[in-house]
């Protein structure tokens, strides 16, 4: 069972001084912390599971909707910035805890809980300010989930909150959670919009809101545009924002990749018109992002740091799943290719990419055109990483691995089907962008290489069962010379 938290007014971590918590938001996070403590590992969205949580840090609580006073009906709804600190387990006891995620929290306030929202409880308060209230996931609540809504379609500012919007939102919009498994959550709203609700924050440009942006004022359709969006000002006093949820239009009738292509695997079929046009759709993205932003040119020292940035991913996955350390040697050359002396990449474009592309990151409408989504990037790599330029082969060797995963999750496993539609896949690429991926077999063996080993440590960590998907992978791309 997880260690119960404590919070400290004294010795917060260094990226919240220069903006001491309230009294109050201090005494809330005291009641609140042992609750949290036993609630937060089970989220599907926290990263820090398997580390003791040794102190909850308030770093901002905001009174979206007021509790009612003691005896009420009414739900309240609280919006929280929380400094989670955790004790890695590889260093010892008295060794100081880390700078610690911060999390952004909505939690409902009640009385009681009804019988319908059974399933988000976080637990009943013991002691504080909310001493002998029902607390729980307020996103799970369409009345709550209402007022967020309210709040960012109608009000500029609520305390530390900021809500920007780049048109009119209508009134009166249902809400429905989206039940997937992903890092942040999700609600769809009169099946009209989309609110992505961001987990782990970090001050900073947000892909998930700064690329879709850009991307709509070059006239990208690609990507469904921003309507709204929610920041909060780094406590730190950085003079950057935290990023905290995005509304997009939802995209009704649409299919992701990797249900259709499940689908046409059960079925028998092929899916080489789908991927060809995936193809010609990831180019068209890319070339409007090369458009909007800027581009750089790949010179040795880029070169070099993207490769002992993949060498560095690699060491890291090998200690954490030692299944990697007899491939190590050969993966490790895809990268001094990249990297080392006469390196392949020095000299080719760099630019804004997606960071994370495959087929679940895609969306089909029934006439057929394919739309990209969630510019997040790989949530476990800092944020200056993910906003770094890398060659748009990145993206292409991630779709390449989703084929693969796609084939290899249908029994017995179809490897003829990955090999066509990744060839597909490339042709409609190049048909578009005038470059084949494929014609740089090194740079793009490289970067398979990596977002593999990527996989291997996420499927350790959360997807023990899929782990031989990945590391099928890792033992071919080993072999290779």
């Amino acid at each position: 069972m997880p260690k119960a938290a404590s919070t400290r007014s004294t010795a917060r971590p260094a990226a919240v001084r220069g903006q001491a918590p309230s009294a109050a938001a201090t005494a809330m996070v005291d009641s609140l912390a042992p609750l949290l403590a036993t609630w937060l590992p089970h989220q599907r969205w926290f990263a820090g599971k398997g580390r003791s949580l040794t102190a909850l840090v308030p770093v901002a609580v905001t009174e979206l909707l007021p509790p009612v006073p003691s005896g009420g009906e009414g739900p309240g709804l609280l919006h929280l910035l929380l400094r989670v600190e955790q004790q890695d387990p590889q260093q010892p006891p008295a060794a100081p805890a880390g700078p610690g995620d911060c999390y952004q929290l909505l939690l409902g306030v009640r009385t009681s809980l009804p019988p319908h929202l059974a399933s988000s409880l976080v637990g009943r308060v013991e002691q504080g300010p909310l001493a002998g209230r029902t607390v729980y996931d307020a996103l799970h609540d369409p009345y709550l989930a209402g007022v967020l809504m309210d709040r960012l379609r109608s009000v500029d500012t609520v305390g530390p909150l900021r809500f920007g919007r780049a048109g009119r939102i209508p009134a009166g919009l249902a809400p429905r959670l989206l039940d997937a498994e992903q890092s942040n959550t999700s609600l769809v709203y009169g099946e009209a919009y989309i609110l992505k609700i961001l987990r782990r924050v970090v001050p900073g440009p947000h892909p998930d809101l700064e690329l879709p942006l850009a991307l709509a004022a070059e006239g990208c359709e690609r990507v469904p545009a921003p309507v709204a969006w929610f920041e909060a000002a780094d406590p730190a006093g950085s003079g950057e924002q935290l990023t905290l949820g995005v509304l997009q239009p939802y995209l009704r009738g649409s299919a992701d990749g990797w249900q259709l292509a499940l689908s046409a695997l059960a079925g028998g079929h092929d899916f080489l018109p789908e991927a060809r046009e995936l193809g010609r759709a990831t180019a068209q993205v890319h070339l409007a992002l090369a458009s909007a932003l800027p581009t750089v040119a790949l010179d040795s020292a880029r070169s070099a740091q993207l490769a002992e940035a993949m060498s560095r991913r690699l060491d890291t996955a090998a200690q954490a799943v030692p299944a990697l350390l007899p491939y190590a040697p050969g993966l490790r050359a895809a990268f001094e290719a990249l990297g080392g002396p006469g390196a392949v990449a020095n000299g080719r474009p760099a630019q804004r990419v997606h960071g994370d592309l495959h087929l679940g990151q895609t969306l089909r409408s029934p006439d057929g055109t394919w739309s990209v989504i969630d510019f997040e990037g790989e949530p476990a790599r800092p944020l200056a990483e993910r906003r770094r330029p890398q060659p748009p082969v990145r993206d292409v060797a991630g779709m390449l691995r989703s084929f693969d995963y796609a084939a290899r999750s249908h029994q017995p496993w179809r490897a003829d089907w990955a090999a066509r539609c990744r060839d597909a896949y490339c042709d409609g690429y190049a048909q578009a962008a005038g470059t084949d991926p494929r014609s740089e077999p090194e740079l793009l063996r490289a970067y398979e290489t990596d977002k593999a080993v990527y996989e291997v440590l996420y499927e350790a960590r959360h997807r023990p069962d899929w782990l031989p998907v990945p590391m099928a992978a890792i033992e071919r791309l080993a072999a290779q010379r």
